[in-house]
């Protein structure tokens, strides 16, 4: 068959060129016709030479013709096509041989243009292949490979061409050569290696992948070599090979694989320590869930679930919470299916364990999850975590020294020590870390006086008085505050030690001499002793300050004081240096109440003089509605314990309510409208202001106007009812 088609070719290929060697004949002839016809004309015509036209116009056509449009119109019009050549048959040696020469001549003129284009030598080499021709098909390789030695399908297509011939050694040859020059080219591994297998030789395919894996390929590569050594029953072989590849290729789905291997083969003992490895290779910096999923699903298959719980819990306690949600899923798929209530309680401590880690990470003095973090592990964990936890809190010390930023730091400290004291029974470290904490506020600028107070409070309940006494003195010392004092002295009292609470008094008052509250705390102390001289003293000494934050509190203590000691003569005294001081109308009331409450005769008149005066005195006042509230007060008194004659007095010194309009301003100066308000216009001032009595007359006269108005309209009403 191959050679009638040759024999078709060859005899198409003469039809064609016997036919364009007559077409060119023929042309020849006809050109040659031509001329001699024009040399006639000439000679006929030599005294009549027609005049050339000269081209008055040289610019150019409007419409330009260029190269492109003229070889587009010739390819539309096909005029370069020619009509196929007639088909050839080749009937003896002679014509094919002439074929052959005519079709290698036309390929090395093709492979002469253009070296470098790579299809050629292949046609070439496929050519000489079809025609049996293998060694000159080689020799047109080795050119190929001459020319470019690194293209990969010139190299599989000459493999392919011993192979297919049956050519094993070439072929060989030709691999060995190949991943020779192109190590990385997997390609030829994969095709000499199957080769090699095909043949059954083993031996071989093993040589060759094992000159593959010094070059340490990709995975799939390796796979190939163990799927190799597993096809023939080889388990050692492929354990070593994996051995090798997780070297190479540390990656947590190789280190499982490997272990899914062992498992597989039935080596659990070898699986496990695969695992294991792979934890210890991967270590706490590049952990992966993945890796422990996998561990743990190897154990809970044999049902070691007891390993199964610490694989996870280990995972979870190192493993940041956004990386192992897979780790969470399967944990509580596990608790679920194998463990009991606890295990799931400690699966959701777990999660949020980790929720707190993140927060606290992103933001270590977010000190509210600090909080919630040590509630979750106070509530679930030992103690030597929980102390843990606290000493990662406490570290976090706020990086601005006011007292705003350690508000929330501190009560770190506070639950640390109570936790130490009420829950890890342990007195020491509880001392510990009050004191590692009063050394750390920076007293200078500000102090906590609650610590202070718990550190000492904390010494008593371990019946450590002097310590104590120590802790709160150190306080004062450093940083006295008003609640240190009141703390001190509220343990001495407790103790009932009076005379170290009047030294603390004492300091208390040289600190702040101005907190009244101090003063009557310090009076009332000795007043509950039994020593009124010393606290009538104290009193003395109080009121004579020249500043006092709560004056009017001070003197109501003594008042109330002189009063309990029924000493009235010096209570009436001490109204009066005050009404010295102060003309408040609240003092003149308190001081009418007091001579009705004496209890003597003239207490009635004591009192009526009491609110004459005081009437008299507030007369320039300007406050209106406090002279108001004494005329009040007075006439409810006369209204209790007074006769009529009284009543009518106190009423006639009653005010009258006015309302007025003022002007009201802005803040810039311009007006800002009228304003209505109500005065209060007492009779004792209208007296002696005649505008006041105009303006009496006037509302007088008013009055009557109105009254006459309604007499004259009530007539007029009666006439119309009878006329109707």
């Amino acid at each position: 068959a191959g050679r009638r088609a040759a024999a078709v070719t060859v005899a198409t290929t003469q039809a064609t060129l016997r036919g364009v060697r007559g077409e060119r004949s023929g042309r020849v002839d006809g050109a040659r016709a031509h001329s001699g016809g024009n040399m006639a004309s000439t000679a006929a015509g030599k005294q009549r030479i027609p005049k050339v036209a000269k081209v008055k116009n040289k610019a150019p056509a409007e419409v330009q013709i260029t190269a492109e449009q003229l070889l587009r119109e010739a390819k539309e019009r096909e005029l370069e096509l020619l009509p196929p050549p007639p088909q050839q048959k080749i009937t003896d040696e002679e014509e094919l041989n002439d074929y052959k020469l005519r079709k290698r001549k036309t390929f090395e003129d093709n492979i002469r243009k253009n070296r470098t284009v790579i299809s050629n030598w292949i046609k070439y080499a496929q050519w000489e292949e079809s025609l049996k021709e293998i060694q000159r098909a080689r020799s047109i390789y080795e050119r190929a490979l001459d020319v470019d030695y690194r293209n990969v399908t010139l190299w599989l297509k000459y493999a392919e061409m011993e192979m297919k011939n049956r050519q094993v050694n070439h072929a060989r040859n030709i691999w060995d050569r190949a991943i020779t020059t192109l190590p990385r080219v997997n390609q030829f591994w994969y095709k000499y290696t199957y080769m090699e297998e095909m043949l059954g030789n083993v031996a071989g395919a093993r040589q060759v992948f094992e000159r593959w894996m010094e070059w340490q390929p990709e995975e799939q590569a390796w796979h190939s070599y163990i799927n190799f050594e597993l096809r023939y029953k080889e388990v050692e072989r492929a354990r070593t090979i994996y051995e090798r590849f997780v070297i190479v290729h540390p990656d947590v789905k190789n280190w499982i694989k490997y272990a899914r291997f062992e498992e597989k083969h039935s080596y659990f003992a070898h699986a496990r320590k695969v695992y294991e490895r792979a934890v210890e290779f991967f270590g706490e910096e590049h952990m992966n869930e993945h890796l422990f999923v996998a561990f743990a699903k190897f154990e809970e298959n044999q049902k070691e679930f007891e390993r199964v719980r610490v694989i996870y819990k280990y995972a979870l306690d190192r493993i940041p919470k956004q990386e192992a949600q897979e780790l969470f899923k399967n944990y509580t798929v596990f608790e679920k299916k194998f463990g009991d209530r606890r295990g799931i309680e400690d699966i959701i401590v777990s999660k949020r364990r980790f929720q707190y880690e993140e927060e606290v990470k992103a933001n270590p003095h977010n000190y509210d999850a600090w909080f919630d973090y040590l509630r979750l592990v106070e509530s679930d964990a030992d103690p030597d975590t929980v102390r843990e936890v606290y000493e990662r809190a406490i570290a976090n010390v706020p990086p601005i020294q006011e007292k705003r930023h350690w508000k929330r730091y501190i009560y770190l400290w506070i639950n640390y020590a109570l936790y130490e004291e009420l829950e890890a029974k342990d007195p020491e470290r509880t001392r510990q870390v009050y004191q590692a904490c009063v050394e750390l506020i920076p007293h200078k600028k500000f102090t906590f006086a609650k610590m202070w107070l718990l550190y000492a409070q904390f010494e008593i309940r371990q019946k450590n008085l002097p310590f104590a006494r120590r802790a709160l003195g150190t306080s004062i010392g450093k940083c006295p505050k008003n609640k240190l004092f009141k703390g001190y002295i509220e343990l001495e009292l407790q103790l009932r030690e009076f005379d170290r609470c009047r030294k603390l008094y004492e300091k208390f008052l040289e600190f702040t001499p101005e907190n009244c509250t101090s003063w009557i705390k310090f009076a009332e102390l000795e007043t509950i002793l039994g020593d009124t001289d010393r606290a009538r003293a104290i009193y003395e000494l109080a009121i004579g300050q020249p500043r006092l934050d709560m004056p009017e509190v001070l003197w109501k203590s003594y008042i109330d004081f002189e009063i309990e000691q029924e000493e009235y003569e010096k209570t009436r005294n001490l109204y009066r240096r005050l009404l010295q001081r102060t003309q408040h109308v609240k003092v003149w009331i308190s001081f009418a109440q007091f001579e009705l409450s004496a209890g003597k005769e003239e207490s009635l008149l004591r009192c009526r003089q009491v609110y004459e005066e005081a009437n008299k005195t507030m007369r320039n006042c300007e406050e209106k509605e406090e002279r108001l509230m004494l005329l009040e007060s007075w006439r409810n008194f006369e209204e209790e314990f007074g006769t009529d004659c009284n009543k009518e007095r106190v009423d006639k010194l009653m005010p009258d309510k006015v309302k007025k309009r003022r002007k009201l301003k802005a803040e810039d100066g311009s007006d800002a409208g009228w304003e209505e308000y109500y005065d209060y216009i007492f009779p004792e001032d209208a007296a002696n202001q005649p505008n006041l009595k105009l303006l009496a007359m006037a509302k007088l006269w008013k009055k009557q106007q109105q009254e006459n108005e309604a007499e004259e309209m009530a007539p007029d009403e009666d006439i119309d009812e009878n006329e109707s």
